[in-house]
């Protein structure tokens, strides 16, 4: 085996110009194809990271009412011995990330809005999606700002004379109602089992979500306020479980659906909650995937080009050799081993360009300006151009192409296995 592998050796690079054309078109295809994917694949990486992060969370805990009727009516209690009994339900949940919210109108001045309200505690949520860096004004609030109903505090109405509760905007509700840190917004609504729900807040900071939709929309309160607010003490209408590594997220639920069994609550995962975000993920890689296969399809045309040239360069090579005595399927042998190691060049070479130009725009990611990006943001993505790094991406891509070099290679064998030995050698 050793001779025929030098001899393919020295085969392949007899004519070095074909041997690095076929090379380099070996390698653009994987550079191309993984890149393509990459491209994908990233965007479809960070509208879900921020999605879950910011609005679902990867596990969510919830009454299993709260689907068909979101509303305070359905939350449940919740306290420091619920949350260890949470914990203690799998090793890998990180922690527990409490959350009341509801829909109210945002009013000021000028005029009401519709506003996604939510109770939420600012240093659990900086762990799970880094909430206070994206503030571009002001400061957010401490987890006891404001009353709740432990702590005897109240929603200030404007008539007795006690400053108003704190509350942080996102940057594009601030934008649609004129509000800077220090203005004051009024939150109308209603509370559990129909009490009113209304107050006055100041605007204590403004922050810039990278989900276009709740960026357009949101206000944070703390949880003890947001409790108080909607006549919802000690309960909340969702418990998210941050896990300590996403992959665990299925198992995480299968274990806590088992041991949630036989109660009103229920656990849902982030593809549960948005089936129309992932029906669109795969939508969308399904073109990638057609777009791959027509790359496949002229790579695989232009290397048979290549082959094929090849072949009939050599008809008279294969006839002298076969004439002397050397086997046909020595030959196939010797033939396969040659397109064998220059696809497998031409992978590695791949790869490690491919590896180079993701390495860059990972530092660098492709920021998109203009009407384009304006259209970008009216789907609720963010203006970029992310990457990903999936080394499951690589190997599959790799191999895709490379198996379609070796399927190419077939060819040749083929015709040396009908090769007429007399013609081929006056040939």
């Amino acid at each position: 085996m050793k001779t025929y592998l030098i001899l393919a050796w020295r085969n392949c690079w007899r004519n070095r110009r074909r041997t690095w054309i076929t090379i380099s078109a070996i390698a653009f295809a994987v550079l191309l194809s993984i890149l393509m994917q990459s491209l994908n694949r990233g965007s479809h990486d960070l509208l879900v990271e921020n999605m879950a992060r910011y609005s679902t969370g990867y596990l969510q805990i919830r009454d299993v009412r709260f689907e068909d009727d979101p509303s305070p009516d359905n939350a449940f209690e919740y306290g420091d011995a619920i949350e260890k009994e949470v914990l203690a339900m799998h090793p890998d949940v990180r922690m527990v990330i409490p959350r009341i919210q509801t829909f109210m109108l945002a009013a000021d001045d000028e005029g009401t809005k519709g506003a996604l309200v939510m109770g939420v505690d600012p240093e659990r949520e900086q762990v799970l999606n880094g909430l206070m860096d994206q503030l571009v004004e002001g400061r957010f609030f401490s987890w006891k700002d404001g009353g709740s109903g432990n702590d005897g505090g109240s929603v200030n109405d404007g008539s007795s004379g006690i400053e108003p509760s704190e509350a942080v905007v996102s940057a594009g509700l601030a934008e649609r109602m004129e509000l800077a840190p220090g203005d004051t917004l009024a939150l109308i609504g209603q509370g559990r089992f129909g009490m009113s729900a209304s107050g006055l807040f100041v605007v204590s900071g403004i922050v810039k979500l990278p989900v276009v939709e709740m960026d357009r929309q949101t206000v944070y309160l703390s949880l003890p306020q947001a409790r108080y607010l909607l006549s919802a003490e000690e309960h909340v209408t969702s418990l998210l479980l941050l896990p300590r590594h996403k992959r665990d997220t299925d198992d995480i639920a299968q274990t806590v659906r088992t041991k949630l069994a036989g109660t009103e609550l229920t656990v849902a995962t982030w593809e549960e909650l948005m089936p129309d975000l992932l029906e669109f993920i795969k939508f969308d890689m399904a073109g990638s995937y057609v777009l791959s296969i027509i790359l496949y399809v002229v790579i695989g045309f232009g290397f048979f080009g290549t082959v094929l040239t090849l072949t009939l360069e050599r008809r008279r090579e294969f006839g002298v050799l076969l004439s002397v005595g050397l086997k046909r399927r020595l030959l196939s042998l010797i033939i396969f081993l040659e397109t064998l190691m220059v696809s497998v060049t031409g992978v590695l070479i791949g790869w490690l360009l491919t590896t180079g130009v993701l390495l860059y725009f990972v530092q660098n990611p492709i920021q998109l300006t203009g009407d384009l990006a304006e259209s970008i943001m009216d789907y609720g993505w963010e203006p970029i151009l992310p990457v990903s790094l999936d080394p499951g991406m690589f190997l599959s891509q790799g191999l895709i192409v490379f198996f379609l070099a070796v399927g190419i290679s077939l060819y040749p064998m083929a015709k040396i296995a009908r090769l007429k030995i007399i013609e081929a050698s006056r040939s």
